[in-house]
């Protein structure tokens, strides 16, 4: 039983994630570099993702291989998709103005999965993709001490992300 689930999560960090941008024809002009981990940030405390600004209605795709575990309705997020992909890492996309995948949908990167808006408490903001990657399994040389510094050990900075290709 225990060599089963090490196999399981071995094979989950070695799968390759290779990131692209989650907004089609977006690329790093169109979010603040700066915005991870800014504060303050709301009743969140700190920014704990990236805003990619593009038109109400421009594609979202998934930005890695996964699997949708969540499509719905949330208070702040709004219209969200949560999505698990390789080295068990979540990738949130949320205010959008449609939804497309559904849940337990396969993805490739690329793969639609609704349309940049500005639903939840991005009512009324310029319509942008908030985009958080977070990690199941905590990555404790990450954490700082800046407010909720602890917290950082448990998300990446989704711009280094897609930057890299996802080789992070």
């Amino acid at each position: 039983m225990l060599a089963a689930l090490a196999l399981v999560l071995a094979i989950g960090f070695l799968a390759p994630e290779f990131a692209v941008i989650p907004v089609e024809g977006a690329g790093p002009r169109d979010w603040n570099p700066r915005s991870f981990w800014f504060e303050p940030w709301g009743a969140s405390g700190v920014h704990k993702g990236i805003d990619i600004f593009a038109p109400t209605g421009r594609r979202v795709v998934a930005a890695t291989y996964g699997i949708v575990l969540f499509r719905g309705e949330i208070e702040r997020g709004g219209k969200v998709v949560v999505a698990l992909g390789p080295k068990w890492r979540l990738h949130y996309y949320a205010h959008l103005d449609t939804l497309q995948a559904g849940v337990l949908t396969p993805l490739l990167p690329g793969t639609p999965l609704g349309t940049v808006g500005d639903s939840g408490n991005a009512a009324g903001k310029p319509p942008h993709l908030h985009y958080t990657v977070a990690s199941l399994l905590p990555l404790p040389w990450k954490a700082t001490a800046q407010t909720q510094g602890w917290k950082r050990s448990f998300y990446l900075d989704p711009a280094e992300v897609v930057a890299a290709g996802g080789r992070r």
